[in-house]
């Protein structure tokens, strides 16, 4: 595992375009409490489409709570119903195993996983990687269900997704939206995070702050988001949703060659019948261009005043990060025994770049929760 130290920023692509630069500006700016912006809005103009293609989508509430599909090399692959979804994921590892939850993000899926979850199982650890709502085989139990891509909704999918699974308290690690996820997990429901392992640190959005014009070239660095809020951009996402993704993967991970077989395995995810909704209108609410729902509200307001993480955590920063890398930034976001550590060469995808330094994040923080005493906030 490559590391570095206390630098002003980790920002090996020199060589990239200055637009991938503009692409780190975003956790620039939401570590300083100033979530960027985000933008987009959408009319699925395929979905029926893909409710042809799909036809499990706005499965009946009387369906199996639970069942079993196949197995991948994330385990057995099963479907069950949690909370306002049927929820796909992969589990492996012993039944009796310490329960880890591991939550990917946009433009990407469980595969990011493939090989932390052999890592983790292998230490006897019980690993659950949901899809999110609008990605894999994930669907909403009812066709009037409003696709909310809103943060705290997915927090509380993951919540519902436990009491189903009968979890009381697990370790929790994700990345982007995962990451994101995981973190207001940990402010909302402490009780139910064991322990926390977040890239990128702290990542939940304040909707004021977000109304809040930035530099010009941090506003550029989000070109993709304006044009989600654009009716081209809607368009524009639906139709190209395969070339769209992938040039976020290139642009977020620039020294990462992955093939297109890796590719396309994530790929597939983006075929979800509510794909298209759900991330437009996470970026549209972001910037306020489009509400949330009534039900979340309470917990908005609570995730706005910026709460601090209790327990025991490790954040890692990388590339993408470009000067928030170093997580100085958001470490008094942190007040339980914590950890920060730096990736050097990697992009944002990190358990796919380096499924190792993930695995062993999460068998780490295992370990601080078992300790006595809170050990000094240490960067790596």
């Amino acid at each position: 595992m490559k590391t570095a130290t206390h630098e002003k920023g980790v920002n090996v692509q020199q060589e990239y375009s200055s637009l991938f630069n503009f692409f780190n500006l975003e956790l620039v700016v939401s570590i300083a409490g100033k979530s960027c912006r985000h933008a987009a809005a959408m009319i699925n103009v395929t979905a029926i489409l893909l409710m042809v293609i799909y036809p499990v989508h706005g499965q009946p509430e009387k369906q199996l709570a639970e069942k079993t599909e196949g197995t991948t090399s994330l385990g057995r692959l099963k479907q069950i119903n949690a909370g306002v979804l049927n929820i796909g994921y992969a589990e492996a590892g012993p039944a009796n195993g310490e329960p880890v939850i591991l939550l990917h993000g946009w433009p990407y899926d469980i595969h990011s996983f493939n090989e932390v979850v052999p890592l983790l199982a292998a230490k006897g650890y019980r690993v659950i990687t949901p899809y999110l709502r609008g990605f894999g085989t994930t669907r909403f139990l009812s066709d009037n269900t409003f696709r909310n891509g809103q943060q705290s909704a997915l927090a509380v999918d993951v919540i519902a997704l436990m009491d189903a699974l009968k979890i009381e308290k697990a370790i929790i690690g994700g990345f982007d939206w995962g990451a994101r996820t995981a973190v207001i997990m940990a402010v909302l429901w402490p009780a139910r995070v064991k322990g926390l392992v977040s890239v990128s640190g702290y990542l939940v959005v304040n909707l004021e702050a977000n109304k809040k014009p930035l530099p010009p070239k941090a506003e550029l660095g989000w070109w993709y988001q304006y044009y989600f809020s654009t009716e081209r951009g809607k368009l524009g996402y639906t139709l190209n949703t395969y070339e769209f993704n992938r040039q976020i993967w290139h642009l977020a991970s620039p020294l990462w060659n992955f093939d297109k077989a890796t590719y396309d395995q994530t790929a597939k995810s983006f075929d979800n019948p509510d794909h298209a909704a759900i991330v437009i209108h996470n970026y549209r609410w972001r910037l306020s261009l489009e509400p949330g729902e009534n039900k979340y509200d309470s917990l908005e307001k609570r995730l706005a005043s910026r709460p601090a993480v209790t327990v025991p955590s490790i954040t890692i920063g990388s590339d993408f990060d470009g000067a928030a890398a170093d997580g100085k930034g958001y470490v008094d976001q942190f007040t339980g025994k914590y950890e920060h550590r730096v990736l050097s060469g990697i992009g944002h995808n990190v358990p796919q770049e380096d499924p190792k330094a993930f695995a062993e994040a999460i068998i780490d923080v295992d370990k601080i929760t078992k300790k006595n005493k809170a050990p000094p906030k240490v960067h790596n």
